[in-house]
Formats: structure tokens, C-alpha cells, sequence
């Protein structure tokens, strides 16, 4: 018996002590994106690490995932659901599968610029629409902005009809294809990691994206041309998984979120000045030539895309695109 008693002393101790070396662990979020490190959305990564660093010390270690170093924005959100990943900010067309309302952000021409974009975003239908992802099992955490979108090309884009035939990767959308085949153009629907090698090689003609994307990724070096169309917006998400957002501990949950919703202000406070950077930047290589529609040129892409509207009306909701028109006045 006095022998048990030691021996069930020290039991009791390793117990403890492992107890508490798996309390002690941290709790890891793993952040996947698809930019470079210098876009907004990389930015906003490095703050919130650092914020949240500041804020819950060794509690929580944010883990940042760049460049698609683990995910592409189409397989993360599987991968989210699966508990590899615990943070992202895809594109809102990439949720496209888990809901048709978010196809309003990629409807052509829809806004006149980010202001509007931010409005739409800040109301009650934009706020709203974070919530359409939950029944899948994801939690909107905020929007972040990238930009509007220019199209570049391997001959000059002036008018609707120069894009006839030509092929122009899109991300994974239906209402983007719509977009591209009210030119009479071709779309392909690629990765963003695969856009560079595509264009070099001249297996598409173009693409559409925001500057500071055509910048960062360097598309501006294999495109001779770059047409100012600010057609579209490309903007991001930033989601968790429902399992493990509302799992974390409240108090933690309440210093994780007010640490990303900084960091998304900052990011999105970067994005026009990253944009108007990038625009210039370009201007100065010499290897791109920037194009800017004129009034009578720009109606005519008006004209040619904005029937794509009537084409989802009902998947999206008249409603939700009434709301968006709205936040343009």
C-alpha cells in the first residue's frame, strides 16, 4: 500500500501535466489566399497576425498561406469544411456553389466604382448576405476589397467586337461566362496560379482583373495591352468554417474577430492606393499600354454585357440587385 500510494501520486501528476500541456497548446489558424504578400489581401493577413499576436499572445498562432502555397481559391473552401484550413478570402465568385446570391457582385457594369461597392456592402442586404453561406456549414466574417476590374489583352480592346473569338480565363462563374459570351468571346475557367504560365504561352488572349493583381502577378509583362473598363469588382470574403469558428472559446472569438475586423479596414484602406500604385507602376515598365474608353466606347461595353443582369435576376434576386443599383445614387 505505501508503495501504491507514491506510485498513484506520480500517476495523478503526469496527468496533470499533460493536461496542461495540451491546454497550453495554441489554437492555430491556418490563413490560405491566393495573392502575393504586397496585394491588400496579403496585407491584411500580416496585420492580423500581428494583431492577433499582440492581442491573445501565445493563445492563438496565425499561419499565413500566400500564393496558393496550400489551396487554390477552389479547393479551400473544401478543405475548410474538412478543418484543414480555419481562415480564407476567396473571391466572391468562388462561392458560387454554396449560393447564387453572392453572383451579384460579378454582374457586369453593375457598379460605378468602390464607393458604391462599399455602400452595397455596408447595408443591411450586404450585411445579410455573410449569413447566406451558414446552411453550408461557413461563416462570413467581412468583405474585403480588391478593386474594379480591367481587362487586358493581347491586341487592344476599344470596342465590344475586338473581344469577339478571343479566349479570356475567368474564375469559376457562370455569371462571368455570361459576361464573355455576350462578346462572342471565349472563356475558360482556370486557376488563378495558372493565369501567368497561360498568357506567356499565348493559350489565352486575356483576362480581367483589378491593378494591383495585373501588377503583383506580373500579367502586365506578357500583355500588351490594358483596357480601363472598371466593368466589375473583384472582391473577397473572408469566411471560417461554422465548426470551428464557433468553437473557439467566446472570450478568444470576441479578440479574434475585433483583430480581423481591423485588419480588414486596413486592407481595404491599401486596395485603392495598391491599385492607383500598380496602375503607375505599369505606366512606367513601358511594356503595357494602358487604354481609356471614351464616353461613346464605354456604353457600347455597357450596352453589350449589361443583358447578363436579366440572365440571373431570379437566381439572385431582383431584390438584392435593386439594393446594389441603389447604392450607386
Amino acid at each position: 500500500m505505501r508503495l501504491f500510494k507514491p506510485a498513484l501520486a506520480a500517476l495523478s501528476a503526469a496527468i496533470l501535466m499533460a493536461s496542461t500541456a495540451v491546454m497550453a497548446d495554441p489554437i492555430t489558424i491556418k490563413f490560405s489566399h491566393v495573392v502575393a504578400e504586397n496585394t491588400p489581401k496579403g496585407q491584411m493577413g500580416k496585420k492580423f497576425q500581428e494583431l492577433v499576436a499582440e492581442r491573445l499572445g501565445d493563445q492563438v498562432a496565425v499561419e499565413l498561406y500566400p500564393s496558393s502555397q496550400l489551396y487554390g481559391d477552389d479547393k479551400v473552401l473544401e478543405a475548410m469544411l474538412l478543418g484543414d484550413v480555419q481562415l480564407a478570402a476567396p473571391s466572391l465568385s468562388k462561392f458560387q456553389k454554396y449560393t447564387d446570391q453572392l453572383q451579384v457582385f460579378d454582374l457586369p457594369f453593375l457598379f460605378k466604382d468602390m464607393e458604391a461597392v462599399e455602400r452595397f456592402q455596408s447595408s443591411e442586404t450586404g450585411q445579410s448576405l455573410l449569413t447566406a453561406l451558414e446552411p453550408k456549414g461557413l461563416v462570413g466574417l467581412g468583405y474585403l476589397h480588391n478593386g474594379m476590374k480591367q481587362l487586358s489583352a493581347s491586341s487592344p480592346l476599344t470596342v465590344p467586337d475586338d473581344a469577339d473569338g478571343k479566349k479570356f480565363r475567368i474564375m469559376t462563374s457562370d455569371v462571368l461566362e455570361a459576361q464573355f459570351d455576350a462578346l462572342d468571346a471565349v472563356s475558360l475557367k482556370k486557376p488563378f496560379s495558372e493565369v501567368f504560365i497561360l498568357l506567356q504561352t499565348k493559350a489565352i488572349d486575356g483576362q480581367e482583373n483589378t491593378y494591383s493583381n495585373i501588377y503583383s502577378q506580373k500579367f502586365f509583362e506578357v500583355q500588351p495591352y490594358i483596357t480601363e473598363s472598371n466593368h466589375g469588382v473583384l472582391d473577397y470574403m473572408v469566411v471560417s468554417s461554422a465548426r470551428f469558428w464557433n468553437g473557439l472559446p467566446e472570450e478568444v472569438r470576441g479578440e479574434v474577430k475585433s483583430a480581423l475586423d481591423e485588419a480588414i479596414a486596413y486592407g481595404n484602406e491599401l486596395s485603392q492606393a495598391k491599385n492607383l500604385e500598380a496602375k503607375q507602376a505599369i505606366i512606367d515598365s513601358g511594356q503595357s499600354e494602358i487604354i481609356t474608353l471614351d464616353d461613346a466606347q464605354r456604353q457600347q461595353w455597357v450596352d453589350a454585357m449589361k443583358p447578363v443582369w436579366g440572365e440571373f435576376a431570379d437566381d439572385i434576386g431582383q431584390d438584392i440587385i435593386d439594393a446594389a443599383q441603389d447604392a450607386n445614387r
